[in-house]
C-alpha cells in the first residue's frame, strides 16, 4: 500500500493552539484560532505488514543518523526509542501508542521519498507521525477516522522529547484548508473550501531559530499575565488573533487573495509589536524581515509573514497568480540563494457528471421486466404527467447542478433508451399530442442532449456496471444515483444537491444515509462510524452489505440513534475516481460476492485509503425494486412531491 502525507503550514494563528489550551486554568483567556493547510510537499512511503518487527527505512534521515530502524514490535523497545529522540523517535512513539490501544502485529515502512524541509515550521515530524498512524490504520483496518489518526499522531509525538502543539497533526487532513479552534483540551475542526485557486510561496530562509526558547518564553506568559509584556502576548494570541484568523477564513473561502495578503501583513505587524518583546533574541528575526520587505518581491506579492513559531525559519507569501509564483521563486533562489516552495490551494473539484446504472434484469419484477425495463416503468408526477422512472432520476441530477449524465444499460436495450431521449415520435403520433405535450417533447429532447448511453455488455453486478462508466467519467469526481430510486427532499434543496454540497464543503467521498429499523436493515447496505456533526455528518468506519439484524445489533450501532435503528445507504454517492482502481482490481482478480462484482466492498477499500463521510439526507427515498415497493411509490411519491411543492409555495 502506498501512502502520501503532506506537510502542514499555519497560515494564521501560530501559537494559539497551545495558548487556547491554557483555558483549562484560566477561563478568561480567548480560545485559540488557527488557519492551516497541507503543503504540496510531503512524505511518500510504501507500507506492508510484518509478523514481528517494526521496520522503517528512510533516505531522508539526517546523515549522522542511521537510515534504518529495525526493532522488535515490543512496547518497551518502542518506548525507549521514542524517548531517546532523533529522527526515528516519532515513528516509534506512534507505534508504541498503537500497541497500547490495539492488538496489532508489526509493520514495514519504506519512506522512499521526502521533499518536505525538516525543522522549518512545516510539520515534518507530525507528517511522519501521521504516516505511521495511517499505515497501522489501513494495514490492520483499525477503523480510525482521520481525526483518530490525527489524535494518535499527536499522542505519538508527545511520547518523544518534542512538545509540539496539537495543530501540527492537521496534516492528516491532506491538502484541505482547516479552521481549528482550541478550547482547553477540546479541538474543533472545520474543513473549508475555496472559491478559486490561491497561490503561495514558502521560502526556506536557511537561517536558524531556537523553537524551544521561543515556546519557553511565550509559555511563561500563561496562564495568568504578570506584566505588560505578558498581557500583550495574551492580547495578540487571544482577541486580535481571533479577529484576524476568522476574517482570513472568510477571505480564503471567497478566494480573495488581495484580502488575505492584507491580513498577513497586519498579523505580522501586530505580532512584531506585541509578541516579539517576549523573546527578542529569536523573534526579532532579521532575515525574515529583510526578505518580507525586499523591494524586488513587492510587484509580485500581495502580502507575507513568518511561518510556524515565527523567527528565522521560513517566510510565506501570497502572490497574484501562477506566473507571480514562478517569479518569486526565481528571485529568491537566484538572487538570495534561498529555497522557494510552491503552495497552491486548489478550489474543490466541481462535480459535473452523474452516473446511473440501469442494466439489471430485476427478477423481483418478473414478468413485467421481460417486456419493459424497470427504469422505464411509469410513475405519475405531482402535475399528473406520467413519466418513466429514469426521467425523474436524471432530473434529480440536473436539478443539483450536474451538467452531463451517463446511463449504463444492457447492450440490447441501448436503442430503446437512445430512441426515448433522442428521437421524436412519428408524425402521426406527434399530431395526436396536445399543445402542452408537444412543447414538453422539446424539453425531453433537450434533456436527451445531456444524456450519454453506455452499454454493459455482460451483466456482472452493480460494481461492474459502475466500472463501465470509467472512460466517460475520466479522472473526475462523479455523482452516482441508483436506477431504481426516486427522491423527494424535505427542504428547498434537492436530495442530490445536499450530497454535492457536503462534497463541496469537505472535499471527500460522500454517501447519503437514512435511518432504518432493525427489521428492515437486512435489505440495505449499512454503515457505522462516529459523528463528526451529530445527526448530520458521519465519519464512516465500516460498510456492510445487507447485514443480519443480530450482526447489526452487535457491530453497526451508531451513537444517538433510536433503539434498534441503523444507518443505511440512501442511494446517492459522490465518489472520487479512485473507486475505479478497486473495481478494476476485483474484476481482474475475479473477486465476486454472490457471483457478481459488487460496489460495497470497493467502497470499504476506498474508505480505508481515503476519507469517506456519510450524510443523513433530509428527504425521502422511494424504491421500485420489488412489487410492493413499486406499488408504494406509485401511491406515495406524487403525494410527497405535492406536499413539498405546497410547503414551498405556502
Amino acid at each position: 500500500m502506498q501512502i502520501f502525507v503532506p506537510g502542514r503550514i499555519c497560515l494564521f494563528g501560530e501559537h494559539s493552539d497551545w495558548a487556547g489550551g491554557y483555558r483549562r486554568f484560566n477561563a478568561e483567556l480567548e480560545k485559540g484560532y488557527t488557519l492551516v493547510t497541507g503543503t504540496n510537499q510531503g512524505i511518500y512511503a510504501e507500507v506492508q505488514p510484518h509478523p514481528t518487527r517494526f521496520i522503517v527505512r528512510s533516505a531522508a534521515a539526517p546523515q549522522q543518523e542511521s537510515r534504518l530502524l529495525d526493532v522488535p514490535m515490543e512496547k518497551d523497545v518502542l518506548l525507549q526509542i521514542a524517548q531517546e529522540g532523533g529522527f526515528f523517535s516519532y515513528a516509534a512513539g506512534v507505534a508504541y501508542q498503537v500497541m497500547v490501544h490495539y492488538r496489532v502485529r508489526g509493520l514495514e515502512i519504506d519512506n522512499y521519498q521526502m521533499d518536505l524541509p525538516i525543522k522549518k515550521g512545516l510539520s515534518s515530524s507530525a507528517a511522519i507521525c501521521v504516516l505511521v498512524a495511517r499505515a497501522f490504520n489501513r494495514i490492520y483496518d483499525l477503523k480510525m477516522t482521520v481525526r483518530g489518526e490525527m489524535e494518535f499522531a499527536y499522542l505519538g509525538e508527545i511520547t518523544t522529547p518534542s512538545r509540539c502543539g496539537r495543530m501540527d497533526q492537521a496534516c492528516a487532513y491532506g491538502s484541505r484548508p482547516l479552521l481549528l479552534i482550541f478550547d482547553g483540551e477540546q479541538m474543533e475542526v472545520q474543513e473549508l473550501s475555496v472559491a478559486r485557486d490561491l497561490y503561495f510561496v514558502i521560502v526556506d530562509l536557511k537561517a536558524s531559530k531556537d523553537t524551544r526558547e521561543i515556546l519557553n518564553k511565550l509559555n511563561h506568559c500563561y496562564p495568568f499575565a504578570e506584566n505588560q509584556i505578558q498581557r500583550n502576548v495574551q492580547k495578540y494570541l487571544g482577541p486580535i488573533n481571533k479577529a484576524i484568523t476568522l476574517e482570513a477564513a472568510r477571505a480564503l473561502q471567497e478566494g480573495n487573495s488581495q484580502r488575505l495578503g492584507q491580513l498577513m501583513c497586519q498579523a505580522q505587524q501586530e505580532f512584531d509589536k506585541l509578541v516579539q518583546p517576549a523573546c527578542p533574541s529569536q523573534l526579532t528575526a532579521p532575515v525574515l524581515h529583510r526578505v518580507l520587505s525586499w523591494p524586488k518581491l513587492q510587484p509580485f506579492i500581495l502580502g507575507g509573514k513568518g511561518v510556524g513559531s515565527q523567527g528565522d525559519g521560513c517566510a510565506q507569501f501570497i502572490v497574484r497568480d501562477q506566473n507571480s509564483q514562478d517569479a518569486v521563486i526565481d528571485l529568491v533562489e537566484k538572487e538570495l540563494g534561498l529555497e522557494g516552495l510552491r503552495l497552491t490551494i486548489r478550489c474543490s473539484a466541481r462535480v459535473r457528471k452523474a452516473v446511473i446504472p440501469a442494466a439489471g434484469f430485476s427478477p423481483h419484477l418478473f414478468p413485467a421486466t421481460k417486456v419493459i425495463k424497470k427504469e422505464l416503468f411509469p410513475v405519475v408526477d405531482r402535475s399528473g404527467r406520467a413519466k418513466p422512472v429514469i426521467m425523474f432520476i436524471i432530473e434529480e441530477a440536473l436539478a443539483a447542478g450536474i451538467e452531463e449524465v451517463c446511463v449504463i444499460v444492457q447492450k440490447n436495450d441501448r436503442p430503446l433508451f437512445e430512441e426515448f431521449f433522442g428521437t421524436p415520435p412519428t408524425i402521426e403520433n406527434f399530431n395526436k399530442l396536445s399543445d402542452e405535450s408537444k412543447e414538453y417533447l422539446q424539453y425531453l429532447l433537450n434533456l436527451g442532449r445531456r444524456v450519454t448511453i453506455i452499454s454493459q455488455d455482460v451483466q456482472e453486478g452493480f460494481g461492474h456496471a459502475v466500472c463501465c462508466s470509467q472512460p466517460w467519467v475520466n479522472q473526475e469526481p462523479f455523482l452516482l444515483l441508483l436506477g431504481d430510486h426516486l427522491y423527494t427532499s424535505a427542504t428547498e434543496v434537492p436530495c442530490a444537491k445536499q450530497i454535492l454540497q457536503v462534497y463541496e464543503r469537505f472535499g471527500c467521498n460522500v454517501v447519503g444515509l437514512k435511518i432504518t429499523s432493525g427489521q428492515e436493515v437486512h435489505q440495505y447496505g449499512c454503515v457505522t462510524g462516529t459523528w463528526r456533526h451529530p445527526g448530520s455528518i458521519l465519519d464512516i468506519t465500516s460498510f456492510y452489505e445487507k447485514p443480519r439484524p443480530d450482526y447489526a445489533r452487535q457491530h453497526l450501532r451508531v451513537e444517538g440513534l433510536p433503539e434498534d435503528s441503523y444507518l443505511t445507504i440512501f442511494g446517492l454517492y459522490v465518489l472520487k475516481p479512485k473507486i475505479f482502481q478497486f473495481l478494476e482490481e476485483n474484476i481482474r482478480r475475479n473477486i465476486r460476492e454472490h457471483g457478481e462484482f459488487q460496489l460495497t466492498s470497493c467502497l470499504d477499500r476506498l474508505r480505508q485509503e481515503d476519507d469517506f463521510i456519510g450524510y443523513l439526507v433530509q428527504g425521502q427515498r422511494f424504491d421500485i425494486g420489488t412489487p410492493g415497493a413499486f406499488r408504494e411509490t406509485i401511491i406515495n411519491f406524487p403525494l410527497a412531491q405535492k406536499e413539498r411543492s405546497d410547503e414551498a409555495t405556502g
